[in-house]
């Protein structure tokens, strides 16, 4: 059950008056009305068997260097006025100390001073997260000298049928890059240490959001979901690594708060998806609604090849939706532009967190409103399924969800559950 009541009128509006043509037609004794019925589903035929144009190259599939984890927000929130660290960072980059001087100004995620404090699901989205950080000790860990010798072919199959089994949507192996790491750690446990790529594989997989927490946001069921599903990506990352490690390998788990690697980069080259105009991955199946986790390591796997997808691309230029929907404008609306010698698009990230740090939520609209995250049933598979290989469906697409759920759709309602 999709819960989206306007779609269901609207679909049952539009089903009563095809029947109705349908019937009046049949009394309708013209001969021309059964030839030009034949031509209307004649050319709707010819037009969903064409195949799409979709645009390719809209933006750089590598990047050209590595990401410095100090200059990302969550490394940038932990500065503290007055200390040392605070000073030497602000005058390397003295452009960022406005912008960082105003979200200090204001309460911070899941303060109770927040505009949405809830009682609930903020102290529950806190728990997620300390339960989060307690795992921190499996991340990494010693490696047994005895060393099992199982096949690459096996290993990688076992590794992706136990992760299903633990409540991953999909995974796949990606051959590690330079460019999958952070350059520099930017957390309190490796601030200012060079991070050297030190494992071959990287095993990536996701988790699913559900989708009605989501819909909710930027309330607190939208933060809380998010950080259950850091915990369940956290956990099944911190298992497979430690189980690498009995066999004799060396691995390391990426969590919550305590990655090395760029998770969207790995999980695009695994075969995940691909990157979006708002900086996340677009999963086939759930589009953006997905938490990530990743476990590198030096076991021998079979790596997956990246599964380009322009049509993905092509909808991100021409939808626009996320944008639209951004509380503060975060997300550029035009095409992607050379950033770092690399032609992408790119959120702004100050206003974004500063908007977290506001309403003390994750916010979450941009992959509420997003149309690759409905749900994983078959009239949205179909839909999907369309929007690579018809040109009808490819074109209809867009205009029709903006029909459905509306170009800039209201926020979805607390969970019953958490109003009793």
């Amino acid at each position: 059950m999709e819960k989206e009541k306007r779609a269901a009128l609207i679909s049952l509006a539009a089903g009563f008056i095809i029947g109705g043509v349908i019937f009046i037609s049949g009394y309708i004794h013209q001969p021309v009305v059964p030839y030009l019925t034949a031509i209307i589903l004649f050319i709707l035929l010819v037009l969903f068997f064409i195949p799409p144009h979709i645009r390719k190259e809209i933006t750089d599939p590598l990047p050209s260097g590595r990401i410095d984890e100090r200059n990302v927000m969550f490394s940038r929130r932990l500065l503290e006025p007055g200390t040392n660290r605070f000073e030497e960072y602000y005058k390397r980059h003295p452009e960022h100390k406005a912008a960082d001087d105003l979200f200090r100004k204001k309460p911070g995620l899941l303060n109770r001073c927040a505009v949405y404090y809830d009682p609930l699901t903020f102290p529950a989205a806190d728990a997620f997260f300390q339960t989060v950080e307690e795992m921190s000790s499996g991340v990494t860990g010693p490696v047994a000298e005895a060393q099992e010798k199982i096949s690459p072919v096996r290993i990688t199959r076992f590794l992706k049928d136990w992760a299903e089994k633990l409540g991953a949507i999909s995974s796949g192996v990606a051959v590690m890059q330079p460019y999958h790491y952070y350059h520099t750690g930017g957390r309190h446990y490796n601030y200012g240490e060079k991070i050297e790529p030190p494992y071959r594989f990287g095993f990536v997989f996701t988790v699913e959001m559900d989708r009605e927490m989501i819909n909710a946001g930027p309330l607190g069921p939208a933060v809380m979901e998010s950080a259950h599903q850091y915990l369940e990506a956290g956990k099944i990352a911190v298992v497979i690594s430690q189980y690498l490690r009995f066999l004799g390998y060396d691995a390391r788990a990426h969590i919550d708060a305590h990655y090395q690697v760029v998770c969207p980069l790995v999980a695009r080259d695994a075969g995940l998806g691909e990157i979006g105009r708002m900086g996340l991955l677009m999963t086939p199946r759930l589009g953006p609604r997905v938490r990530i986790g990743v476990v590198t390591t030096n076991v021998e796997l079979i790596p997956d090849e990246r599964k380009e997808d322009p049509s993905v691309m092509d909808f991100c230029l021409r939808c626009k939706k996320c944008a639209l929907n951004c509380p503060v404008g975060a997300i550029p609306e035009g095409t992607p532009e050379m950033i770092d010698g690399v032609r992408r698009w790119q959120i702004k990230q100050e206003a974004c967190y500063t908007y977290w740090a506001t309403v003390g939520t994750d916010c979450g609209r941009c992959v509420a409103v997003c149309p690759y995250s409905h749900p994983d049933n078959a009239f949205h598979r179909m839909v999907r399924w369309g929007i690579k290989r018809s040109w009808l469906i490819n074109k209809l697409a867009l205009p029709l969800d903006e029909l459905f759920y509306r170009k800039k759709p209201v926020r979805g309602q607390v969970p019953e559950w958490l109003r009793k």
